[in-house]
């Protein structure tokens, strides 16, 4: 009797072992241990944390100060981040000039500079000692090292290219077609810019800017070595977990666990936007 199946449902079942979803001996015990590898340190904060105080340690002290500071320079270097980072995907995704690659390895470089070296290098451009902030401090009076906007600087600074890459992706496998045949209309290059290309990607900018949110409000390296550590000023929420691991512990793991629970939260955002992708592709 010849199959029913679909093309689609034979293959998925050639790929799964018939349809059995059971993971072979060998295979499972090591993801056991690597989840648990993972999974261990987690619920230990959840488990050490003083869920009764919690509501009167985060509000009547430093950390409650740091949440602050942090949520308003982690929301204001996206900000930043789209209004500037949108515009370089865009030349990087439908552009062509000399030195393109190097332009976005450039761009790219923080994600994979270590912190404290994207601290020094903003300390030696924006300080006041340096070839920009001395500039800043002469001509306006601006001093820009170990005050808020110094902490916002550090954050655009790493998170940035998160948004960059990830529109820049979606920018490349989007339908020029449809672009075109705007232009052919008659509309401007920034109307189809505003009303075709920016829906078309519109998915993937929200992602982009949530993961570059998530990683200014982790931020810690750069901004420790460039804008310090002042409470109220700026001490943000990684920078007051360091601190308050020797003074105040339980504050330090509280602070901790909203760190947590916004990186599950991106991670459940962002999930059908890149596992079913990535499947689907």
């Amino acid at each position: 009797m010849p199959s029913t199946l679909s093309p689609q449902e034979r293959a998925r079942r050639a790929t799964t072992g018939g349809g059995s979803r059971s993971a072979p001996l060998p295979l499972l015990l090591p993801a056991l241990v690597g989840i648990l590898f993972l999974v261990v340190p987690l619920a230990g904060l959840a488990i050490r944390a003083p869920w009764g105080d919690a509501w009167t340690i985060l509000h009547g002290s430093a950390a409650g100060e740091a949440l602050r500071l942090s949520l308003w320079t982690s929301t204001t270097a996206t900000a930043i981040s789209l209004a500037v980072g949108v515009p370089m995907a865009w030349v990087l995704a439908r552009t062509e000039f000399p030195g393109l690659r190097v332009v976005r390895a450039l761009v790219t470089l923080p994600l994979v500079l270590p912190p404290v070296v994207g601290g020094v290098a903003l300390l030696l451009a924006f300080g006041r000692t340096g070839f920009v902030g001395q500039l800043l401090d002469q001509w306006f009076g601006i001093t820009l090292p170990f005050t808020s906007a110094a902490v916002v600087i550090a954050q655009t600074f790493v998170a940035m290219p998160f948004l960059v890459v990830t529109v820049e992706g979606a920018l490349r496998s989007a339908d020029r077609g449809l672009d075109e045949a705007a232009a052919a209309l008659g509309a401007s290059r920034m109307t189809v810019f505003r009303r075709v290309t920016m829906p078309l990607i519109g998915p993937s900018l929200v992602a982009g800017a949530v993961l570059c949110w998530a990683r200014a409000l982790g931020e810690f390296g750069a901004t420790i070595t460039f804008a310090g550590s002042f409470p109220g000023r700026t001490q943000t929420l990684p920078i007051a977990v360091y601190y308050a691991l020797e003074t105040e512990p339980d504050a330090a793991i509280l602070l901790s666990l909203v760190l947590l629970l916004v990186s599950v939260a991106v991670l459940v955002a962002l999930r059908d936007r890149w596992l079913r992708g990535g499947v689907a592709a």
